[in-house]
C-alpha cells in the first residue's frame, strides 16, 4: 500500500467506476429529461450529495426541490423522486421514498443494495459498489472510514448524469451559467 492517500482514494474510486451499469446511468438520465418536477432525498452525507446533485440539476433547467426543506412543496403524481441511501436501510430515505410512492411519485434510489428496503420500494436503482460504514461481505474494500467511498462515487455518479442531461437538453456552461447564483 502506498503511503500516498490521495493516489489510493482515486483508484478506490476508479475501482468502483469501473463496476457501475452504465446502463443505470443512462436510466436515470431518461428519466430525469422526462420528469415534470424531480425531487432529491437523502440522509447525512448522502443528502449532502443529495443537495449538490439538486443544484446542478437547477442550473440545467429543471424544476427540482431538496425534501425536507421549508420550501419543498408536496410531491404529487408524475413527479420523480431520487432517493440515496448506500445501505439503503436509512429510515428517512425509506419513509421518502415510500411516501412519494404512496402520492403516486416514481421514486429512484441510488444506493449500494437494491434487495435493501430502499431497493424494493424503488422502482428503478443507479447502484454505486461502494463501501458504507456497515462493511458488508462483498463491499469495494476501502482505507476510508464509513461510507467516504459511496458518498465520492455518489457525487461523481450524479454529476455524470447532470452531464448527460445537459447534453440531450443542449445546455452548455454558458447557458448553465445563467442559472448560477449571482447573489453570492
Amino acid at each position: 500500500m502506498s503511503n500516498d492517500d490521495l493516489t489510493t482514494v482515486l483508484i478506490e474510486i476508479q475501482g468502483v467506476a469501473e463496476k457501475v451499469d452504465r446502463d443505470q446511468l443512462g436510466a436515470l438520465v431518461d428519466r430525469l429529461v422526462e420528469a415534470p418536477r424531480v425531487f432529491v432525498a437523502g440522509e447525512g452525507r448522502s443528502g449532502l450529495m443529495g443537495k449538490a446533485f439538486a443544484m446542478r440539476l437547477m442550473h440545467l433547467g429543471l424544476t427540482v426541490y431538496a425534501m425536507g426543506e421549508t420550501v419543498t412543496p408536496a410531491v404529487r403524481q408524475g413527479d420523480l423522486v431520487v432517493v440515496i441511501s448506500g445501505s439503503g436501510t436509512t429510515g428517512g430515505a425509506v419513509r421518502a421514498a415510500e411516501s412519494a410512492r404512496g402520492a403516486g411519485a416514481a421514486v429512484h434510489a441510488v444506493t449500494t443494495d437494491p434487495t435493501s428496503p430502499l431497493g424494493t420500494v424503488a422502482e428503478a436503482a443507479l447502484v454505486l459498489p461502494a463501501a458504507t460504514k456497515y462493511r458488508k461481505a462483498g463491499e469495494a474494500t476501502t482505507i476510508q472510514p464509513l461510507s467516504s467511498l459511496f458518498d465520492q462515487m455518489t457525487h461523481v455518479a450524479l454529476d455524470v448524469v447532470c452531464l448527460q442531461v445537459a447534453r440531450r437538453r443542449d445546455i452548455d456552461n454558458d447557458r448553465a451559467r445563467q442559472s448560477h447564483s449571482n447573489t453570492e
